[in-house]
């Protein structure tokens, strides 16, 4: 590999610096580098952050290759400014043997565009009846850390328990998707008043917080790790803080769509907007920023759900649930928590790199910008502001809530490994 130089970038949001990369690894950090032969990249004054880590990406193969595949999404991915993404189970077949995972893990490796780190089910079929082979999945070539169900939540409670007892062996962690089943049946949208006008039904908050609730004393009784997957209410956010106060082993996520969207949105009728957990209220919204900015919750992950047109473009009622978000992740926490004076770049590098990377043991990634550390970087526009383009996707999915929207940021460049996968806006 050819030796690359950044030149004049905000590392974190800091003072503009040089970046030189020497292969897979960045070789110094300052100002005034040169490299003989080295090729250049004028930064002017974009901000230079460790790659991206997605802990919560729906990649749909193997069984949905007509709404994604592992190589549109992780392309999808390296235009968002990620390095590593972590694949939900819920395929066809589910992700719930070793030899699923290992061939996800593989289409990952072959593409080459980010890191693909398969997440296991915790239940076989994802039926919620029989702990799936997690030992095997733990010590396959793939080496899963993750275990969920998402898209259905692990309701029974002995199961949580034994399935938190397994994981806590080797080290690993539950993330749930907390949806009391019986509090949500036939719900399309958030319960309250507009669900009430628009004769939706509703799916209440104490459906999501009741089986937090339940699930951090299940973790502080066995003393293993538990992940809480998108957030959206602002009672979860007090849930989570709570047990953090008693030292419970618990992380959270919130969605992009999330700090942004409100249940107002679905008056439209518009099945972009519809997305499981629902959009929520704006109390919900400003108080999942403020969770994020303080540390209640953790990171930021996309929950990027792809779906063909078919699925989307139909009456409310008939539509799937779910929105792709990649390609919009970063700019909608710029939007949101960065324009706000919420988070700096530097809280921007830990929500969406660092603590993913940690909570997922993705090695290599989220790591810092110095010397030694591996060249898994992204390069951002963050003075860019402009349309979101659905048509411009590498997504083979283009169900975005943001189409037409105006958001800052543009990620212009990304590095696996030193390699360059993302070259002014474009694939490499």
């Amino acid at each position: 590999m050819s030796k690359i130089l950044i030149r004049g970038a905000k590392v974190l949001g800091g003072e503009p610096q040089d970046v030189l990369i020497d292969g897979e690894v960045i070789e110094a950090v300052g100002t005034g580098l040169s490299a003989e032969g080295a090729e250049v990249v004028e930064a002017d004054g974009k901000m230079l952050l460790p790659g991206l880590v997605d802990l919560h990406t729906h990649l749909r193969e193997p069984g949905r290759e007509d709404s994604e595949t592992v190589l549109t999404g992780t392309r999808a991915a390296a235009s968002g400014g990620f390095t590593a993404v972590f694949a939900m189970a819920n395929t066809f077949p589910v992700a719930d043997t070793a030899g699923v995972v290992e061939q996800v893990y593989r289409l990952g490796r072959e593409y080459g565009y980010c890191d693909v780190q398969p997440i296991g089910a915790v239940t076989v079929g994802l039926e919620g009846k029989k702990l799936a082979e997690l030992g095997a999945m733990h010590d396959s070539a793939a080496g899963v850390t993750v275990f969920s169900d998402d898209g259905k939540c692990v309701d029974d409670a002995v199961i949580m328990r034994r399935a938190l007892e397994y994981v806590k062996a080797f080290g690993g962690v539950v993330a749930q998707h907390a949806q009391e089943p019986r509090l949500t049946e036939g719900a399309q949208m958030n319960e309250g008043v507009v669900s009430a006008e628009l004769g939706l039904g509703g799916w209440p908050a104490v459906a999501e917080e009741s089986i937090i609730a339940r699930d951090v004393l299940l973790a502080e009784h066995v003393g293993s790790r538990l992940h809480i997957c998108h957030v959206s209410t602002a009672g979860s956010v007090e849930i989570i803080r709570w047990a953090k106060s008693r030292g419970i082993q618990v992380t959270a996520e919130v969605c992009p769509h999330h700090l942004l969207l409100t249940e107002e949105m679905v008056r439209t009728y518009n099945p972009a907007y519809k997305v499981n957990p629902p959009l929520r209220t704006e109390r919900d919204v400003h108080a999942l920023r403020e969770g994020l900015a303080d540390g209640t919750i953790d990171i930021v992950a996309t929950d990027h759900a792809p779906h063909p047109h078919e699925d989307k473009d139909c009456e409310w009622g008939a539509a799937a649930m779910g929105m792709v978000g990649l390609e919009t992740a970063l700019s909608v926490v710029q939007e949101t928590m960065v324009e706000t004076g919420l988070l700096d770049w530097a809280g921007v590098a830990d929500r969406m790199s660092v603590k993913p990377a940690q909570i997922g043991q993705a090695g290599g990634h989220g790591r810092p910008v110095s010397a030694g550390e591996p060249a898994n970087l992204t390069l951002v526009d963050a003075a860019y502001r402009g349309p979101v383009n659905p048509a411009g996707f590498a997504s083979r999915s283009r169900n975005t809530p943001y189409e037409g929207l105006e958001l800052p940021g543009r990620v212009t460049h990304t590095w696996l490994r030193g390699k360059a996968t993302l070259v002014d806006g474009k694939l490499s």
